[in-house]
């Protein structure tokens, strides 16, 4: 079924994309919807136009996708828990702290989206199922229909060759494609650059190697289309200030600060659509990793955000999937 609805998804912009070049050709621009800009992309150079969706289903206005980031660090790599102990060797209390995060962390957060009974996305590291089977193995039995959105083979050490063009980097993204595919059966249609850091080659070559969707787009509210020499890519946004990793490490906030962080965030987005100050249909992905929302403390805390939102009645908590399966133009 979701395999028919991206071919539609697919048509659907083949023929956006046709009529818009139609306009072009006689000279008349398409009017862009109100309060949604009609440009190009900042980063890329290339065409990028928001996706006119009115609602989400049940006439929902703010679709929120937590996506989990499930990551291969490796031994002396990762996030740095106490900074006045890294020259230590062996760093036993950052090291500790990592690894806590992968052998208890990524299970309590498939054990609280279980019993939520609510939609997770995985961000995937290649490497990371083979690297830590068990864990994988019991962590996808409570998340079996969570979305895979590919996140390059590590986190540290193996990350995109961004100096070397975009064949390179096309290579790289098949690799990673091919390696997830084949420890878990799936071959993502997403991608999420590893470390956040990608540079305007990567788009094209994600699209290259049947990348629908991407959550590089780290600056809108709503859906948009970048147009790539190598086909569309739906961007999901992913915003900077909503990934708990840099609050918590870089602005040092709380588990219970990024809970309050969350929840102003949402509602305020259901303000502004109740109060038709937007009338475009928003979304928002929210980066968690275990070493922030895998603690028991953080847990509670995220526990808190989910019971929030589902209260909500202009709040849709869903994966990435869902999301553009609704994106569908002719399901409105």
């Amino acid at each position: 079924m979701r395999s028919d609805k991206r071919k539609i998804f697919g048509l659907a912009i083949s023929l956006f994309l046709l009529f818009t070049g139609l306009f072009f050709l006689i000279g008349a621009t398409p009017l862009p919807e109100k309060n949604v800009p009609n440009t190009s992309d900042w980063m890329t150079g290339l065409p990028r136009e928001p996706i006119h969706l009115k609602a989400w289903p049940n006439g929902k206005k703010v679709a929120v996708c937590f996506v989990l980031y499930v990551e291969e660090w490796g031994l002396g790599q990762g996030p740095t828990f106490r900074q006045d102990m890294v020259e230590r060797k062996p760093d036993f209390v950052n090291e500790s702290f990592r690894q806590y995060a992968i052998n208890y962390g990524i299970v309590r957060v498939g054990r609280l989206f279980n019993e939520q009974e609510i939609p997770l996305s995985i961000a995937l590291n290649a490497l990371f199922p083979k690297k830590h089977t068990s864990v994988w193995k019991t962590f996808r039995s409570l998340v079996p229909k969570a979305p895979i959105i590919a996140h390059g083979m590590n986190n540290s050490t193996d990350m995109l060759p961004l100096d070397r063009g975009q064949k390179e980097q096309e290579v790289y993204i098949r690799k990673t494609l091919d390696l997830i595919e084949k420890e878990t059966g799936v071959r993502p249609h997403g991608w999420s650059s590893p470390s956040v850091y990608a540079n305007a080659d990567t788009f094209a070559a994600a699209t290259a190697e049947g990348i629908t969707y991407s959550l590089d787009g780290m600056d809108s509210d709503i859906l948009s289309c970048l147009i790539t020499k190598s086909g569309p890519l739906v961007l999901i946004p992913y915003p900077t200030v909503t990934v708990d990793m840099g609050q918590y490490f870089q602005r040092l906030q709380q588990a219970s600060d990024i809970e309050r962080l969350w929840i102003d965030y949402v509602t305020e987005l259901v303000q502004e659509a109740e109060s038709q100050a937007t009338d475009v249909a928003i979304v928002v992905a929210i980066g968690i990793h275990p070493f922030v929302v895998g603690t028991p403390d953080g847990a509670a805390a995220l526990r808190r955000v989910i019971q929030n939102f589902k209260q909500q009645k202009q709040v849709w908590v869903t994966d990435v999937q869902a999301v553009l399966d609704a994106a569908v133009p002719e399901k409105h």
